[in-house]
């Protein structure tokens, strides 16, 4: 796929991977709108990026809708789907809430799931698109303490693989990304970026594979891939 001229959104685009994404997205000519819930600090990464943005919480039904109108009208169509916006508890068995686990599946399955029915059927009209789910390795194997957030992210897997089977045949290529650990503000709670280590993953390395695959002629694609630190020890 050639992304000079295409189109994305990028769900929690402001800060990250979400961010990191973005940038090398535009880098490459296509033209991207972001998502956050912070109405300066995405202004301020749009015009740093030189991208759009629309201030929605994809967590919510309103958010969805908002996010995929503001794409077709700033961006006057849609190629492809970043759905990178996630939230996480870690907290044990016998410590977690009904809450944490309504806030996570909120916005890591039911917006995730919303917003890429409402772009698959733009995609399957148009008989081309792509959609990339970020899950994590967290997706692949459960770990203590992660009862909420591997979960959802275990079910957002799921709703890869379904939506491969179905979108094939509309020639709309659906790709499951899991990161290992990045350095990013995900899980702090005064939602600061964490400084980059050495031997650990940035969001550069998993904006580098997404974009790598989205580049891969559309006659193929990468149905799941995982990204790890060479040596985080």
């Amino acid at each position: 796929m050639d992304l000079n001229n295409k189109t994305f959104i990028v769900t929690g685009g402001s800060s990250g991977i979400g961010k990191a994404i973005a940038q090398k997205l535009v880098g490459k000519g296509a033209s991207v709108l972001i998502t956050g819930r912070d109405d300066e600090k995405l202004k301020s990464v749009a015009d740093e990026l030189n991208c759009e943005w629309v201030l929605a919480d994809i967590g919510t039904p309103e958010g969805v809708e908002l996010t995929i109108n503001a794409a077709l009208i700033k961006l006057g169509g849609l190629n492809g789907l970043i759905n990178n916006a996630g939230h996480g508890w870690m907290n044990k068995m016998h410590e977690y809430s009904w809450r944490d686990f309504e806030e996570t599946y909120r916005v890591n399955v039911f917006g995730a799931a919303m917003l890429g029915q409402a772009a698959a059927k733009i995609f399957m009209e148009q008989k081309s698109g792509n959609i990339v789910n970020i899950a994590s390795t967290a997706a692949t194997k459960g770990f203590a303490g992660g009862s909420v957030y591997s979960s959802s992210k275990f079910a957002l897997r799921g709703l890869t693989q379904c939506w491969q089977a179905e979108l094939r045949p509309y020639n709309v290529r659906v790709f499951g990304v899991n990161p290992s650990e990045v350095t990013t503000a995900f899980a702090q709670s005064n939602r600061v970026e964490r400084d980059d280590v050495e031997n650990k993953l940035r969001g550069e390395e998993i904006a580098h594979a997404i974009v790598s695959a989205l580049e891969m002629d559309d006659r193929g694609y990468i149905p799941e891939l995982s990204v790890h630190a060479t040596n985080p020890f």
